[in-house]
Order: C-alpha cells, then structure tokens, then sequence
C-alpha cells in the first residue's frame, strides 16, 4: 500500500485500507459443532449418539480409550457393530427411554441410560451414556448413601438431645387433680406460640414444667434458653438476652457476641424468676414481644426474633405491680396462659407418688423396687407442710435412702424435723384445753379438704363424710370466733 508498512492500526489518511487488529485478550472462537465435540470429550464417562437408524453419529474419546477402539472410526457404522449387546437402535425404533439399565460389556457389567432425542414427535437421535462402569460402583454408592443416612439419623438424635430438653410432660408426677388438670393445661398450651406464665412457690417445678411445654412443641429439636433473671448482674442482663457488637463496651469481645433472643432462634427461651427483671429492662423485653425484633448492644442492623416466651416467677406480680415494680403491660403480654402450680402441701396426695417416683433415680433400680414405707412414715410424710415443695421432698428421700438398714421406710429413718411437732408435749393442760384441741384438729381437717379440693365445698364435704350444709355451719362458726383464719382457705 504505496510501499507503506501496516502496522494493524486505524488510519484516516485518504485513500489508505482501514486495519483493525484484535485486542490480545479477546478469547478465541469457537464454533458450536466444536464446543459440542469438546464438551463430549469431557465427559468422563463413555458417551455415543446415534441417529434414528442406529449410525453413530457422536463418539467420545473416552469411551474409545475405554473399550480400546479408534473413536473418530466408530463414526458412521452401525451402533450393532461398534456395543456389544447395545439396545440404542431398539430406543430409536420404540422411542421409550432406558435410565439405569444394566448392560454387559467384556464380561463386565455396566449402569447405562439411553434416552431418544424427539422433534415433531419423531425420533431423531439416541443419545447414550455410562453412568457407572462397574455395577459393583452402584453398590458402594448404595452402601456409603446408607451409612450417610444412618450418621444423619444418630446426629439429628444427638442434637436433638442436645439442643432441647431433659423433661416432658411423662416428667411430670402426681395424682392430685390439681396436677392432672395442669399437665392438660400445658398439652394445650405445648401447641401453640403465645407466651406462658408459671408461677409458685420456690421449689414446686416451675421449670419442669417450661421444659415439658417446650418438649411437646412443634420447637422441640430447636434451643431451649435458660436464663436467670436474679443471677445475671444487672449491668450484664441486656448483653446477655440481646448480644453485642464489637468494641460495644470495655470488656467486650474483639468478634461481638450473639445474646440468648439470638442464640434461641427457632426455639423457647424460658425467663426465670421475671420478677427480677430490672425495671428499666422491662419495656425493652416488652418491645421485643411486641415488634418481634431486636438490635444487639452497639449495633444498628434490626435482628428478627423467632423465639417462643416462657417466663416464671416465684413472686406475685400483681402485687409488683400494685407497688410498681413490675410493668402492667408487660404483665399483661407476659400472662396470656397462666399456669399457677399450688404448694405441695394443698396436693399432699401427690407425696407419696413423688417419693415412690424419685426413688429410683437416687438409688439402684432393684433397691428402689423393693422398698416400702410403713404406715407411721406415711402419716408423718403426709402431716408435715412442705415449706420447701418437692425440692424439700427429693432432698429428705436422699437422706432416707443414707440413713436406710432395712427395706422398709420406718419413722427412725426420716429426718427428726419431720415429727419433731407431733411428738412435742403440750406447755399448758387447763380448763377448756380439750375443747380447744377438738376444735383446732376440726379445723385443720377441713382446710385440709378445701385445700386438696382447691376450695370446692361439695368435694370437701364429701371427703370429710358430712352434708354440704353442715360443713357451711362449721366454717361460719369457726370464722365467727376467728375471723383472723380467713385467708387459710378459699371462699
């Protein structure tokens, strides 16, 4: 071009050939029925494709270096001629695909599929491939598929145990109507999402009772969370329920840390002792409730809160309240099931059961099977109040079974705390102590109804063997003289 040099670059002199010259980079191309033939040498295992009338058509190289041909020679002969006892001509006659077939080949059982290739509803090509080159590879991808399964079972029991609970609602033992009316109550309340409240007297299994819940939930392979509101410190409570960020305050984690609404996700977290939540915690616990979210200590990212609330207090909240220790509105979305577990000494029905429940647990099964309690234990079991509830109970069965020489239960072997009021002398014998006497056990006998009848007169009648009527008379006249003993039973 006029004895000048290209050089590949554009120029706009007149009358010069315009070069354009492809960037370095640019990647080659490539055309289709080539990256088709590269993508069938890829395959690992053996491919061929025939046409409708059973002519090879597509042969790759590993399938060649596999039966020990010549691949580009397999091209255009019969399919009949190239596989020994192949069917890719009899799936282009009948169009029905062939999936995991066996197929013998040099003495060697293979896994094939053959699936025909449609246009218009007619058979255009056979498309053919080895899936397993020995049948025997199908076996051990069996086997080790079974062993997956067994490892995914024992690790989904694994964490299941270790994630939910130890107590269900089988956990929970008593006889009293009281309790049977209060194992329905939590079946009930296991099936829902709303939170629950449990409250009692220190000692009566306020949290058997939140683990039973969560147990027969729809959560149960998920977190159970426990948290102490009265053993956290007060400056640790937030960080501990809501977590914190890095660098959120002096002390904290380099990494932050998740709290106990974060790490239960999916699960229950069970609040105990909720009367010592601080109150300046109170609404923050309430809009968590409410909003279903929260933010970690230090942080601006909005966490969704997927947890269900239990929460229990050995306290009465109403009277918090009325004092204003304990929010109304967090009472109240705190308090949509209540469950109230009454003092062992309103279900003394109950004792004998727990005992005869607990005794295996603290000693040798067979021991436990033979041991009997006799009448004079039974009645000093019974007789005494319990302050401590079946914590007190399971502590003094611990010490029976130290002090146990023989297999029957007698009076030496309990605690001397126990009867220690039943053998005590009277300080004073004078006019009218007789009187007295009859009038005080006549008294404790019908509490002692009301309170195993959780207050239902007809029930107490009936227990003490009297009218109805005449168990009316006998409250009047003992409220009469002391009107004091009012609030021991329920009107």
């Amino acid at each position: 071009m006029n004895g000048e040099k290209v050089t590949g670059r554009e120029t706009n002199r007149p009358g010069e050939l315009k070069v354009a010259v492809p960037p370095k980079n640019k990647p080659e191309r490539i055309g289709e029925l080539e990256m088709y033939r590269l993508i069938l040498d890829s395959i690992h295992n053996g491919v061929m494709v025939t046409d409708a009338q059973g002519y090879v058509t597509h042969f790759n190289k590993p399938y060649g270096q596999f039966l020990g041909v010549d691949t580009e020679a397999q091209i255009g002969r019969h399919c009949t001629e190239v596989i020994e006892n192949t069917r890719m001509h009899i799936v282009a006659r009948t169009g029905r695909a062939e999936i995991n077939q066996s197929h013998g080949i040099k003495g060697q059982k293979m896994v094939v599929q053959r699936i025909p290739i449609k246009k218009n509803d007619r058979v255009v090509a056979v498309f053919g491939q080895v899936m397993f080159k020995d049948v025997r590879d199908v076996n051990k991808l069996a086997h080790n598929l079974s062993v997956l399964k067994s490892k995914v079972r024992l690790y989904e029991q694994e964490l299941i145990s270790l994630r939910t609970t130890r107590y269900t609602l089988d956990s929970i033992v008593g006889t009293s109507r009281s309790i049977r009316e209060l194992k329905e109550e939590a079946a009930r309340a296991a099936s829902g999402i709303l939170p629950v409240l449990i409250t009692g007297e220190s000692g009566t299994g306020k949290e058997l009772f939140a683990q039973a819940i969560h147990s027969s939930s729809p959560r149960r392979t998920k977190p159970f969370v426990r948290i102490n509101c009265a053993a956290i410190p007060k400056d640790l409570l937030e960080s501990e329920l809501f977590g914190y960020e890095t660098g959120a305050f002096t002390g904290a984690r380099s990494e932050g840390k998740p709290g106990k609404f974060e790490l239960a996700r999916g699960g229950t977290v069970f609040l105990d002792e909720i009367g010592d939540l601080p109150t300046e915690m109170q609404p923050k616990l309430l809009r968590v409730l409410e909003e279903k979210e929260f933010e970690r200590v230090g942080g601006t990212s909005v966490i969704k809160a997927d947890f269900r609330l239990l929460a229990a207090s050995n306290q009465n909240l109403e009277q918090m309240m009325a004092q204003g220790g304990f929010r109304k509105d967090l009472y109240y979305r705190l308090n949509v099931i209540p469950i109230h577990i009454p003092p062992l000494r309103k279900r003394p029905e109950d004792i004998l059961a727990l005992i005869h429940h607990y005794l295996p647990l603290a000693s040798d099964k067979d021991l436990a099977g033979r041991i009997r309690i006799d009448k004079r234990a039974e009645r000093i079991l019974l007789n005494h109040n319990w302050p401590g509830n079946v914590r007190e109970l399971f502590n003094v069965t611990d010490r029976i079974l130290h002090r146990l020489e023989r297999e029957t239960i007698t009076p030496n072997a309990l605690p001397l705390y126990l009867s220690h009021n039943r053998h005590k002398e009277p300080a004073k014998i004078g006019h009218g102590y007789l009187k007295e006497v009859l009038a005080q056990a006549e008294w404790d006998a019908i509490t002692y109804a009301l309170g195993m009848t959780e207050g239902n007169k007809s029930d107490a009648a009936r227990l003490l063997g009297i009218h109805r009527t005449l168990l009316y008379k006998k409250l009047n006249k003992h409220l009469e003289a002391f009107p004091e003993q009012k609030d021991q039973i329920k009107l």
